[in-house]
């Protein structure tokens, strides 16, 4: 079997930007929500789909907002994409698809959580997470858990995050802690880019292991005035770069209750023709073909 884990707070984003705009009845903007509803269902009508979660940030903010005051909040987020949050969940669990709200934790510190408690049982062949977020590069190995964009339908495998960053998946938050993350919230080490940081991690693979000593340095790409120079930006900010390290590694300890067993998508739940009633979108339960 496969595993597909969805990103449901990228999944909302996306839709609210690239959905149409809709109303329900009562005047709520409940577009993102219909769109995220109509791209599940295309992925759950797909051959090979059977089991899937789908896990989001019910509220914005997490216990990274504590360690770093810069980090992402919920400010200058549309109130319309929002308020669809709890609507989303809602509408999605209808769906019968199981669904993880994170509070504490982000979202994609679920899906780190789901790969790290099914990833020892033989009967998964593989887990796709849904989503082309850097973060979530870091989860990525061999061809068993893989990252699908689905909205351009570009399957990254390990060789692939290589490919991309120039660094393998467990170097990626060392990585982002170099580089830095605007869609996170974090700047970075100053001097510090893509390029630099995919040279030197993909040979001394993590921060602790670059040599504090640039004559250390066996890097033939990198000249001798550069490595300096970057050595000392990363000594004189190397605290920062710890932390942001920390931001940007997922945790794996999340408490989810389900078992493997209950990803299996068994059908919608009778509820879900009203909620798409009250949304006013009749046509989304013709479509559904397994009821429970």
């Amino acid at each position: 079997m496969k595993i597909h884990l969805v990103d449901g707070t990228y999944e909302l984003f996306r839709n609210h930007f690239g959905a149409p705009p809709k109303q329900a009845a009562d005047g709520r903007e409940v577009g993102a929500t219909l769109g995220l509803l109509r791209s599940l269902l295309m992925l759950l009508t797909s051959p090979g789909v059977t089991h899937v979660g789908v896990a989001f940030d019910h509220v914005i903010e997490s216990f990274r907002n504590e360690l770093y005051p810069g980090y992402k909040t919920s400010e200058g987020v549309d109130p319309k994409l929002l308020a669809q949050f709890p609507l989303a969940e809602e509408t999605v669990s209808a769906l019968g698809v199981v669904v993880w709200p994170m509070v504490e934790f982000e979202a994609d510190d679920a899906i780190a959580s789901a790969i790290e408690r099914f990833k020892k049982n033989k009967s998964v062949e593989q887990f796709i997470i849904c989503s082309p977020d850097k973060d979530l590069a870091q989860l990525v190995s061999g061809n068993r858990i893989v990252c699908w964009d689905r909205r351009r339908d570009i399957v990254i495998d390990e060789a692939g995050v290589m490919e991309k960053y120039g660094v393998r998946p467990p170097s990626i938050p060392d990585w982002l802690a170099l580089v830095g993350d605007s869609a996170d919230g974090f700047p970075g080490i100053k001097g510090w880019g893509a390029k630099s940081a995919s040279v030197v991690l993909a040979h001394y693979e993590h921060l602790e292991s670059i040599p504090p000593d640039p004559l250390e340095w066996r890097l033939d790409s990198v000249s001798a005035g550069r490595s300096a120079s970057l050595v000392e930006s990363l000594t004189a900010n190397r605290e920062d770069a710890m932390l942001f390290r920390r931001l940007a590694t997922l945790r794996a300890d999340v408490p989810l209750a389900e078992k493997l067993s209950d990803l299996k998508w068994r059908g919608a739940h009778p509820r879900l023709k009203i909620l798409c009633h009250e949304l006013g979108e009749e046509r989304i339960p013709e479509r559904i073909p397994i009821w429970r």
